[in-house]
């Protein structure tokens, strides 16, 4: 009797043990199957849902060149400079000239006829013609262009209301997310690519980038044309792609839906894009620069040159770091150019600065980019007797007043007092920091310096005040930035 119970302790025990075992199987199963499943099984309904929306676009453009292909001959040939005047000498001018076409997308975004698609697929067309999946063809004007994110604005007129899609939260997208391209890659028109987001925040070399990167298949004729989420809203813009071939390797890259839905609006209703503008250079906070202000963290925009402008009206000083604009934390230049453009012109900002060990709030009246852009920046003006020159070695660097005789040599005008270098230490900080022969520091610790003696003095209240490291102003060729040298031996 005794055995009879321990045998169904041992079997109920078994039976539980297998029915965990059997539940954690099944809630395995049903994990993968939520994953399989979220790969979709055809993007063929998203397709017919967004595919009539998207257009080919066709440009033609007259340019100078020979018509007819000459002799072939090796490059640096005797006889290729004869052949090039002979057959230059033999065309009349007009002759020379011929019609050039190129391949781009675009998408409609409304269906008054509205179409986005890449400034550089449209540049210098004077002849732009869409065509549709349905076959019809509409030929384009130009409402605007902004080659600072190479997205252009177009429009179509057409008897009937067009298919249209539209733009979505680009910043909702998650690396690992599905996508699809769609567009006319290499002329072969309405093909369909898909992939996922590969990274997002990608920087080519704009001022305003925002990239999505996506291994989708994009080639040259896809310019232009939308990347879609599976909802089948765009969320970026297809613009260039990284390979050494020219062709897909995976790595293309579509301008975010974020920028773009500000930029199409300003096109929209001004013809033209209409930024803010703030007036300073700025650079980023590293970790040492961070220490010589006393900031508790290496984040902010630090300012380096004030020219006029709404910042120097708004008394924004050079030192200054930015940490907020417009009540959005500034975690680097990249991000404080980005909130200023997307700022309006003439509105009124809130900018908190960290100056002297503590944050300031100013108000700050914005101008416009694109009007200041053609200006020149005023350097300010010299003036007040300099001392006699006399070289000393400080940090590793021999430094020297700077004169009128080296301030005409350095193209440095507007620069008053300073300091130029004469002599780096390869050992040396400074010369790890990059700094230069014919390098000017114009600050030390954020105050004015005319002999190496003020460089000496500003060491030494550092160090009494216990800091690791020191700030410099310097300006190379025109250009100012900050430096942080180590005070530790």
């Amino acid at each position: 009797m005794r055995l009879g119970v321990q045998g169904a302790a041992a079997y109920r025990a078994t039976t539980t043990t297998l029915i965990a075992g059997l539940t954690v199987l099944a809630l395995l199963i049903a994990s993968s199957d939520a994953r399989a499943q979220s790969a979709p099984p055809s993007f063929a309904d998203l397709v017919d849902q967004v595919g009539d929306a998207v257009v080919n676009i066709t440009t033609s453009a007259i340019v100078a060149g020979r018509q007819g292909p000459g002799p072939m001959m090796p490059d640096g040939s005797p006889l290729e400079d004869f052949f090039n005047d002979f057959l230059d000498r033999r065309q009349n001018p007009e002759q020379q000239r011929r019609r050039s076409q190129a391949l781009g997308s675009g998408f409609v975004i409304s269906e008054d006829g509205f179409i986005i698609t890449n400034n550089h697929v449209i540049e210098g067309a004077d002849e732009i013609l869409i065509e549709f999946r349905s076959g019809q063809e509409l030929e384009a004007t130009i409402i605007g262009t902004d080659p600072n994110t190479d997205i252009a604005l177009l429009k179509v007129e057409a008897d009937d209301p067009l298919p249209f899609v539209s733009l979505g939260d680009s910043e909702s997208m998650r690396v690992g997310d599905w996508v699809m391209a769609m567009g006319n890659p290499l002329g072969q028109g309405f093909s369909v690519s898909v992939g996922v987001v590969s990274a997002r925040g990608r920087e080519l070399s704009g001022t305003y980038d925002d990239y999505i990167q996506t291994d989708a298949a994009i080639n040259r004729g896809n310019s232009g044309g939308p990347l879609f989420n599976m909802d089948g809203d765009v969320i970026g813009v297809n613009t260039a792609i990284l390979s050494p071939t020219g062709g897909s390797i995976g790595i293309g890259f579509a301008m975010s839906s974020e920028v773009v839905s500000n930029v199409v609006a300003q096109l929209r209703e001004f013809g033209e894009t209409r930024r803010g503008w703030l007036g300073v250079r700025i650079q980023d906070v590293t970790g040492d620069i961070a220490d010589g202000l006393g900031l508790d963290e290496a984040r902010g925009a630090l300012v380096t040159d004030v020219p006029e402008g709404p910042a120097r009206d708004g008394g924004i000083e050079v030192g200054d770091v930015i940490l907020s604009f417009a009540g959005e934390e500034v975690d680097d230049t990249r991000e404080l150019v980005r909130i200023v453009g997307d700022s309006g012109v003439n509105e009124t900002v809130r900018v908190v600065v960290f100056r002297d060990g503590a944050t300031q709030t100013l108000r700050v009246t914005l101008g416009r980019r694109e009007t200041a852009e053609g200006l020149a920046s005023s350097t300010g003006e010299g003036g007040g007797m300099l001392p006699e020159p006399s070289s000393g070695e400080v940090l590793g660097l021999t430094v020297t007043p700077l004169t009128d005789a080296l301030r005409d040599q350095l193209d440095a005008q507007g620069v008053s007092g300073g300091l130029v270098i004469e002599q780096v230490d390869p050992a040396s900080d400074a010369a790890e920091k990059g700094l230069q022969v014919g390098d000017i520091i114009t600050e030390v610790a954020q105050q004015p310096v005319r002999s190496p003696e003020d460089f000496r003095d500003r060491i030494e209240t550092a160090q009494e005040a216990g800091q690791k490291s020191i700030l410099l102003l310097i300006r190379r060729a025109g250009n100012p930035r900050f430096v942080a040298l180590s005070l530790e031996d």
